[in-house]
Parts: structure tokens; sequence; C-alpha cells
């Protein structure tokens, strides 16, 4: 069974000190990694240009993307500055990448948005030509989307970065099965109106249905995916059950039940103990390893005591 690892989330934006000072915290909390979200927007800054000063102002803690929107970004293009990250940074950086999701993001880089369909084929045939480009092989590939010849680049320090694939639905979960070093699981489903907001799917029965569909990729080409998922929000507290009903009060979530809430992986209510208690569970339930959080005051107890 894999360590349970944990990451902290960055707020990557304002002053590129303070977002280097939180990593800094996030390290001397005891978190594995700090990740960087994907947003185009007026307050974010660029994530790969943000994880090399990251790297430059930590010492021990992993640099992760969480994750990028691949339609932004040429695959070859990519590979090329995650290995130049990893060289930087001394072989600690993961890259985190989807298939984008958010309209204002396509509406404001005058990139189409082409269909939820599309997008995720098109992340397929990129995972493939990151994974041969990062184990230093020379690529030539021809896809539905994708055309590459004789492409190389200097290899990165880890002898396999690891390629984090984040998403929903069969194909695209089968897929990073298949090919990602770790497969991420947010609890995330359709864009609302506003283009950045979300409807939620926290059922036990989704999840289970998620990791299955992952793990009939991994059978079919014997990997062995990590299985990583967002924690969107976490509340210390000494009656969880109460905590949860007051969150949820006046938004409620439909279809979720305070049973499925309080054992989902995607959020976190109760004591630090009770909370330790739930990602060993997750664990053992499920075999999700890799948390990613937003809150270091709340986490780093929860993490002294899973480490004992």
């Amino acid at each position: 069974m894999r360590a349970l690892r944990f990451g902290h989330q960055l707020r990557p934006a304002g002053a590129v000190e303070d977002v280097v000072a939180e990593a800094r915290a996030a390290e001397a909390a005891g978190f594995d990694t700090v990740t960087i979200p994907d947003h185009i927007n007026d307050t974010m800054l660029s994530p790969l240009i943000l994880a090399t000063a990251v790297a430059a102002g930590t010492d021990r803690i992993r640099i992760g993307t969480f994750v990028l929107n691949n339609e932004m970004r040429n695959p070859v293009q990519l590979a090329w500055e995650a290995a130049t990250i990893d060289r930087l940074s001394h072989g600690r950086f993961e890259l985190g990448i989807g298939a984008g999701h958010t309209p204002q993001e396509f509406a404001a880089t005058g990139i189409p948005m082409r269909s939820a369909a599309e997008r995720k084929a098109r992340l397929g045939e990129a995972v493939e030509i990151l994974r041969k480009l990062l184990d230093g092989e020379t690529v030539t590939y021809q896809g539905e989307h994708y055309t590459v010849t004789n492409a190389a680049i200097e290899a990165p320090v880890q002898e396999r970065l690891p390629i984090l694939v984040g998403g929903n639905g069969r194909g695209l979960l089968t897929h990073a099965g298949q090919h990602a070093d770790c497969v991420g699981l947010n609890g995330l489903r359709r864009t609302l109106e506003d283009g950045h907001r979300h409807t939620v799917g926290f059922s036990r029965e989704r999840l289970e249905r998620q990791i299955r569909w992952a793990r009939e990729g991994a059978g079919a080409s014997d990997n062995d995916p990590e299985l990583n998922a967002l924690v969107q929000r976490i509340e210390i507290t000494d009656d969880r059950e109460a905590a949860f009903d007051a969150a949820f009060a006046d938004d409620p979530v439909i279809g979720l039940t305070r049973e499925d809430g309080l054992t989902t992986p995607y959020l976190a209510f109760g004591t630090h103990a009770e909370i330790a208690d739930q990602f060993r569970a997750a664990q053992s339930r499920w075999g999700i390893s890799y948390f990613v959080t937003r809150n270091i005051e709340a986490m780093a107890p929860i993490i002294g005591r899973i480490r004992g």
C-alpha cells in the first residue's frame, strides 16, 4: 500500500514573494507537494513560470501543476518546459494536466472550445506524446488530433517525471488509468453558466464508478496509477454532523446525503483525529492515497497525526 501524501494548492495571485512564502509554509508544515492551478484571468499568475520561482524558494517539497489546460498548450512545447522545470527544481516537478473546462478562458484567448468529447480525445493523445518525450524518446506520432515528427527534448532529472491526469468521464479516466502515473478525481460535474462554478457529484456510487473506470484502463496496460482526490472543503469541528448540515443548509447539494458527505474524500468535517481517520479510510476503501487541500493551518495537525 502506498504511503499517504498530501498536497497544498497555492493561491497563485498577488506578489510572487507571497506565493513562494506560502509554499515554504506548506513545506514546513509537512506537505509533500504544492500545486498550482491554471486559469487565465486578471488575478492569477502563470503556473509554469510560477513553478520556477517556487522551486528556487523551497528545498524539499515537490511542485506540481493542478491541472494545466491541455487546449492551451502544444504537447512538445509543454514536455520541453516540464523537463526544464524538473532540472531547475532538481527533480521535484510533477505535471498535472486536464482537458480544460472553463468557457471564459477559451473566449479570452480566442482558442475554439471544442466539444468535451474532442477535448478529452486530444488530451489522451497529448498525454501519450508527453510520456514518450519525458521518457527521453525521439517521438514521431500520427494521431487524429496531433502530428509530431522527430521531436526530442533534453531529459528531465527524474527517471520518470510523474504525469497526473485529472477529469471526469469514462473515456478520460480509462485512458488516464492506462497511461498516467496519477489519476486526479475532483467530484465536479457540469460547468455552470458563470463559466467557473460547477455542479458536484460527491456520492460514493459515482466515486466508485470513476475508480472502476480508471482501474479498467490500468488493468489493460499493467499500470498502477496513484489515485488523487481534491478536497473541496475542510472544517475543523467537534460536531461533524452538525457542521455538515449547517454548511449545506442554505445551498444544498442535490442528492448528497449526510452519510456520503461525511465519507467522501472531497469534504472533510470533524476534529483533526476524525479527519485523519477519514483519509485513512478512503485509502483503505478506495485506494486513494494522495489528497490535495487548500488550508495549511487545518491540515498541519492532521498530517502530523498520520505521520505519527
